[in-house]
């Protein structure tokens, strides 16, 4: 299977990049969308995305050059213009009828053989193929990439039962030799790997720093280089993915898991959080988040919220003991030591550790494809199974995680067998 030419159907943030990272590769795209209404331009929000990327910041294209390698245009105009391409990405709003209909019309004008796919976090692809037809259902799979698409390495596949092999070989071998992805082949479970464990995580961390009174610049100290994390930590992680990401997440999450699954447990209620979102408090595309720049007076101040009671002063540096700990003794160090910051890396570990490997064959079959998720979804330095793996570390978390009363870990997986 060949993919000379795509096309990318909806121009949003995501569906834009995805199509500057084809022509990155170049690969020339049709960049589809709605036809906005009451403007002269049919292509307005497919052309207004490229002349947007050109004066982004990272930049999703590798030289300006790339950017003519895409051509925008309109799902009334140039819907048949689809016949003509090799692969077919859906980047829509996450409404499964939206997506169902859509579909149906790209059967109609699509070549046979063309690869169609959608690039949902949320959507399990079995309901997605509800009522389409045995030859769209044999040529459709999920290809989920992280944001930017330029910079993220990851791409998430799922095919479905009847999703032909050449297809899910053609377009693995695509993205790795083409796109430069680092591609991870995933179960139909509600949020596949990455954010099902990168969810769980973030939640995990929200809960333990309100209960043992961190503040926000410590928790972030402590999840974040100390345990293979990025700086951003948990609460920049938040604001740099925008807060109201989380909720729509989070829903999906609810719905579509088990009762008895280890992340309902976990979900609470945030009126802060809610607040925040209300006022256009969604991060660094809003007005600030859990950080925030004050230019009042001309000045640039960054600040940082409180956890209690909402209100911002001006961030801090973390000082705790077992930050200290860890710059000699790593991990371990970090995770043994009792004061409030250690206390912190071991809850947030230890419950991220065993969901993690709870979950083992179920969202995929190998260990080292979930590594590679957090990797390069992530960007964790350490995937869960190489963090117990580490030395000395899997003797300190194995058994109390098994014992632990926050999960049962399933037997046969792998961490029972480390034991």
């Amino acid at each position: 299977m060949k993919i000379e030419t795509a096309a990318v159907v909806g121009a949003g943030v995501m569906g834009a990049g995805i199509a500057a990272h084809l022509a990155n590769a170049g690969v020339p795209v049709l960049l589809l969308d709605i036809v906005p209404e009451g403007d002269q331009d049919r292509n307005a929000l497919a052309a207004g995305a490229v002349a947007k990327m050109l004066k982004a910041d990272p930049a999703p294209f590798m030289t300006k050059r790339a950017a003519r390698l895409i051509t925008p245009g309109n799902l009334e105009d140039d819907l048949d213009k689809l016949a003509g391409v090799d692969w077919i990405v859906e980047v829509i709003l996450e409404d499964i009828e939206l997506k169902r209909d859509l579909y149906k019309r790209i059967e109609k004008v699509r070549k046979k053989g063309s690869v169609v796919s959608s690039n949902t976090s949320t959507l399990p692809l079995a309901k997605l193929v509800e009522g389409q037809s045995a030859s769209f259902a044999q040529d459709f799979l999920i290809t989920h990439f992280f944001n930017p698409p330029r910079y993220m390495r990851l791409l998430e596949l799922v095919a479905g039962d009847k999703t032909r092999p050449a297809v899910l070989e053609g377009l693995r071998d695509f993205a790795d030799r083409r796109l430069g992805k680092g591609v991870v082949l995933c179960n139909d479970t509600p949020g596949f790997v990455a954010n099902r464990i990168g969810s769980f995580w973030m939640q995990s961390a929200i809960n333990e720093a309100r209960d043992l009174g961190l503040t926000v610049e410590e928790a972030d100290a402590v999840m974040g280089r100390p345990v293979g994390v990025p700086k951003t930590g948990v609460f920049g992680l938040l604001d740099l993915v925008g807060l109201d990401l989380i909720p729509k997440v989070d829903a999906s999450l609810a719905t579509n898991l088990a009762p008895d699954d280890a992340y309902q447990a976990l979900r609470r209620p945030w009126p802060l959080f809610d607040k925040m979102i209300k006022d256009g408090y969604t991060g660094r595309k809003g007005k600030g988040g859990f950080y925030r720049l004050n230019t009042e007076g001309g000045q640039r101040v960054k600040e940082a919220i409180d956890l209690g009671t909402g209100a911002y002063a001006t961030a801090g540096k973390a000082a705790l003991e077992s930050l200290d700990a860890s710059r000699t003794g790593g991990l371990k160090a970090l995770v043994a030591h009792q004061d409030k910051g250690g206390r912190y890396a071991w809850n947030v570990l230890s419950q991220t550790l065993a969901y993690a490997a709870s979950l083992v064959p179920e969202i995929s079959d190998a260990i080292t494809g979930v590594d590679e998720a957090m990797r390069t979804g992530y960007a964790w330095k350490y995937g869960p199974f190489e963090l117990l793996d580490r030395s000395n570390f899997q003797c300190l978390f194995v058994r109390e995680i098994l014992e632990s009363d926050h999960h049962q870990t399933k037997l046969g997986s792998p961490v029972a067998e480390m034991v």
